[in-house]
């Protein structure tokens, strides 16, 4: 185990520090993430005024997208079209500590860009009814919720092993985490019937939940029920990712060299 982590802090520094020439890119990556939350923030203040709990609502939701960030479809499915992974396959450890790294290394880029705007949103909307206690109940979900955006974002890159359009796949995960992980409309403002089914998906489980919790928009067992949701579809998309990788590396071939 500790030599699994030492290679996986190689791989993290040097995708750190290759990201430090591409920081000019990450900068727009960073734009690219904030912008929805902080549309959603300026809209919903606008349309609900008397709600309170919708800037803090959206600033955590920031702060999430952020933490969470995963573009496996560039990173690993590139490796898969360019013929990079066959060599990646002959390395004495499991394949998937370097996206790992990779994943870890971007989102730390994520969040020194975007601190900045971290301090500038509070001061521009004024946060009410922020809790210790909810803070810290908020942060197993953050967790869970990173972990399952990037084994959700990797099974769909495994995609580049059948199709060129890896990219479009993960574009349409990205699209229904939008709608219906609590980015375009927070859950509690949906239709009842709409809410029952979009809880139990995964989607505002990777984005919307650590928010819920901390604008006390959860109960205390509502919290652990989700936390039991969100290990059952990072199980689920792990044995996901597990399924596809096997039968995608029988069939991949590098034509050429």
């Amino acid at each position: 185990m500790r030599r699994l982590l030492r290679i996986l802090q190689v791989y993290v520094k040097n995708a750190f520090l290759q990201w430090l020439a591409w920081r000019s890119f990450a900068f727009t990556l960073v734009a690219n993430q904030a912008v929805t939350p902080l549309i959603g923030l300026a809209v919903w203040s606008t349309a609900l005024p008397g709600n309170n709990t919708l800037p803090l609502y959206y600033f955590v939701l920031l702060i999430v997208r952020l933490m969470t960030v995963s573009y496996e479809n560039h990173t690993f499915s590139g490796k898969i079209y360019s013929g990079e992974l066959a060599e990646e396959l002959l390395r004495p450890h499991s394949i998937i500590l370097q996206p790992i790294g990779d994943n870890l290394s971007i989102r730390i880029w994520h969040i020194i860009i975007g601190t900045p705007v971290l301090v500038i949103v509070p001061l521009v909307f004024p946060m009410t009814g922020i809790r210790a206690s909810l803070i810290v109940a908020a942060l197993p979900a953050l967790f869970l919720a990173a972990c399952l955006q990037f084994v959700f974002t990797f099974s769909l890159a495994l995609t580049a092993f059948w199709t060129e359009r890896a990219h479009a796949v993960v574009s349409l995960g990205g699209t229904l985490v939008f709608l219906l992980g609590g980015v375009a409309v927070p859950v509690g403002l949906m239709p009842e019937m709409l809410q029952s089914v979009v809880e139990f998906l995964p989607f505002r489980l990777m984005m919307a939940l650590p928010a819920e919790i901390i604008t006390s928009s959860t109960t205390s067992m509502d919290i652990i029920n989700s936390y039991l949701l969100q290990l059952f579809w990072l199980l689920v998309f792990a044995m996901t990712s597990l399924l596809l990788w096997k039968k995608g590396v029988r069939r991949y071939t590098v034509v050429g060299g």
